[in-house]
């Protein structure tokens, strides 16, 4: 505070559940290390201060020194915070007692809301619990008065703004270190603070749960890794992108920088996604998981948009995919896993109505099938996974080509499924819908060189070349390659028109042109300035479908080259334009018709995790698991000569070293599991689990 900040250096670094902030002033060290203990509802801050003068400063040998601690508490409503000052303003209320100021805002209304932060191992000087008194009349944190004056004035909230501050005054002789520890909590408990402030009072318990917090992450991040030719991928693979996957599948798309945690629970669509890249990881979550999902699924196949992760209950419906994204998650679960009874789980409908996982699954196809428009496609209804393409309106006659190919891969896979279940009926009646669906598609919308994305109420065409603009959508021609949709021609043109109009530096944008101008019938879409979120921004989560798309073709170069474009860790050299953590993916890259071309916006909870770790792990390195094995698939750049990977499934530990002597790109011309070579590519499960099995691929 009012110091020379040209004198001042600091330091933030993110780790796996904590964060560390270290500083250095006027030989004054310090380190902040911030973390939320395993099974705790609170938070440890411990601060390291040590004196070391300069070179040359003679005669200094100790400093005095003041601390001061601060925190803001909410009021704990999200909305009224924001909007009802008349009220919230004369609410707030604190309390210190032995060391700890307690956070009792309602406690007079509801006896489980107690907020708590306190020192764990010093005795505070003063204290400050009242916003004003320690930032001072028209204070700000350029000069807070408590800090200025160097002393507090022990206030006690009784309404305005509520905060905890406490003040150490100390002493540091050169070469001395001292540690502060700092414990702010929840608890539903009011007696309940003191033990947990004294439980972590010692430095070394800290360092226990450090330790325990390490071997956590560890052990959930330790199911793939990998060793390739690419520094960076490597630490996307093995590390961030696993995290933030975990992340995203705890939190959905409710609570972050960018989400208030108000309007939105878990959602439907997301969360299926979701599992994708966390079902190695813990299993049984996922399968929790699917459960609560299929349980907000209504009789007639449909699904609510989100639930409540608290009361598991759902609200918000009309979308036109969300119920198909559990044709996406079931597999993946059941190829991870091997769980085949799954499918024969029950679990409820909304209305009451009981049916088994399986049963859930051919609703979702059973729906859109039935709900079609005049070109046989399904109706998109409110939108589809854009959002933003809200077509529907008096007619209900506006149909999805995204939707369509969707059901193309669902019937599909339920027809897999349904051969591993033994309904022989089914594997034919569900390969019929398949064919069919494909046939429309590629009748009504395939546009000569690319495929349309969708029809609107007017029965006309969004996403073909005769459209001024919003000529071309990324979404169906990747999803027109992954479900099978489009022939082997058909796949070549759509991915090289993706590549010829929608290809940037900076990523694979959504749509293009972006549209000038507000077309009411065409929805959201339209609302955002050109080359921003789906209007033309490069969205990173169907960035990954392209990825896939090009590894299902053969063109490993190409996948690789959209994966870097939008890797965090790729960013470093150009984050001043980037402006987004580099190490977590964010929603969307401001596209080329925006000034600010290359700007990430609205980075962790996003779809865009789960995707690209799909992408990269299982199509570019190809270790792809299958209802029958692990299957080694790679599609790498040509001048790759290999790279290593750790993977643990179904129980077995797997060392698989891929080779590339001929400089291929796809194409596996052998594959050996300890010294024994296999008659293809699929690995089968080790039914004794617990083995280690040590596999080379050479590629050819």
């Amino acid at each position: 505070v009012l110091k020379d900040l040209n004198e001042y250096k600091y330091e933030c670094r993110h780790g796996l559940g904590y964060t560390t902030i270290s500083s250095e002033y006027s030989g004054i060290t310090t380190k902040a290390t911030y973390f939320v203990p395993l099974g705790e509802n609170l938070e440890v801050w411990m601060l390291e201060v040590k004196f070391e003068p300069k070179k040359g400063a003679l005669g200094v040998k100790s400093r005095d020194l003041s601390l001061f601690s601060f925190v803001e508490f909410c009021l704990w409503d999200a909305l009224n915070d924001m909007t009802d000052y008349q009220y919230n303003l004369n609410i707030g209320q604190t309390e210190v007692k032995d060391n700890i100021i307690y956070h009792l805002s309602r406690y007079r209304v509801s006896q489980d809301l107690v907020g708590y932060f306190g020192c764990a191992n010093a005795a505070a000087k003063g204290f400050e619990t009242q916003r004003r008194d320690f930032m001072g009349n028209y204070g700000d944190w350029s000069a807070p008065r408590a800090v200025v004056e160097g002393k507090m004035n022990n206030s006690l909230a009784l309404g305005w703004s509520p905060v905890g501050s406490q003040m150490f005054n100390f002493k540091l002789k050169a070469g001395e270190t001292k540690i502060f520890i700092f414990v702010l909590g929840f608890t539903e408990d009011i007696k309940e603070p003191p033990v947990k402030v004294k439980k972590f009072a010692d430095p070394a318990v800290i360092d226990k749960e450090l330790k325990k917090l390490a071997d956590y992450w560890e052990d959930n991040l330790n199911k793939m890794s990998v060793q390739s030719e690419d520094p960076e991928l490597d630490l996307m693979v093995n590390t961030w992108n696993q995290y933030q996957c975990l992340t995203t599948f705890n939190w959905s798309r409710s609570a972050s920088y960018y989400e208030s945690g108000i309007g939105r629970g878990m959602g439907f669509r997301d969360s299926n996604q979701d599992t994708l890249g966390f079902v190695h990881m813990i299993p049984d979550k996922v399968k929790e998981r699917i459960i609560d999902l299929a349980a907000n699924q209504f009789e007639d196949g449909s699904a609510y948009h989100q639930y409540s992760p608290l009361s598991k209950k759902g609200n918000g419906s009309g979308y036109g995919d969300d119920h198909l994204w559990l044709t996406v998650s079931v597999p993946a679960y059941v190829k991870e896993t091997g769980d085949i009874r799954f499918l024969e789980q029950e679990v409820p409908f909304v209305g009451g109505e009981n049916g088994t996982i399986y049963e859930h699954l051919a609703r979702a196809i059973n729906f859109s099938i039935t709900h079609l428009g005049p070109h046989g496609l399904p109706k998109i209804y409110f939108a589809d996974w854009n959002d933003c393409l809200n077509l529907t309106y008096d007619k209900e006659k506006a149909e999805s080509v995204m939707i369509a190919q969707m059901v193309v891969s669902g019937a599909r896979e339920l027809a897999r499924l349904a051969e591993l279940i033994n309904k022989k009926d089914d594997i034919k009646k569900f390969n019929e819908i398949a064919d069919e669906m494909v046939k429309k598609i590629n009748k009504v919308a395939w546009d000569g060189s690319w495929y349309m994305r969708a029809f609107d109420e007017d029965e006309e065409p969004l996403g073909s070349s005769k459209c001024k603009e919003g000529q071309i959508y990324l979404e169906t021609q990747a999803w027109g390659v992954l479900s099978g949709t489009a022939e082997k021609d058909q796949a070549l043109k759509c991915m090289d028109s993706v590549h010829k109009y929608l290809w940037t530096k900076h990523g694979v944008m959504l749509m293009a042109p972006p549209y000038s101008k507000f077309i009411p019938k065409y929805g959201s879409i339209c609302v955002y300035p050109p080359g921003l979120k789906e209007n033309g921004a490069i969205f990173c989560h169907p960035n990954p479908w392209a990825m896939i798309a090009e590894c299902m073709i053969g063109r490993g170069d190409i996948a690789y080259e959209y994966y870097k474009a939008i890797q965090p860790a790729a960013q470093n050299d150009t984050v001043e334009l980037y402006k987004t953590e580099p190490y977590v993916y964010c929603q969307m890259i401001a596209g080329k018709a925006h000034k600010d071309f290359g700007e990430g916006k609205n980075s962790w909870l996003t779809g865009s995790a789960c995707w690209n770790f799909v992408a990269v792990s299982q199509w570019i390195l190809g270790i792809r698991p299958d209802y029958k094995g692990l299957l080694i698939d790679p599609c790498i750049p040509k001048a790759w000569k290999g790279f290593q990977v750790k993977r643990i499934f179904r129980g077995s530990t797997y060392y698989i070293t891929v080779r590339n002597p001929e400089g291929v790109s796809k194409g596996v011309k052998s594959v050996t599991m300890d010294n024994r070579r296999l008659s293809g590519n699929l690995i089968p499960p080790d039914k004794t689990t617990a083995n280690e099995h040590h596999v080379e691929v050479i590629m050819g």
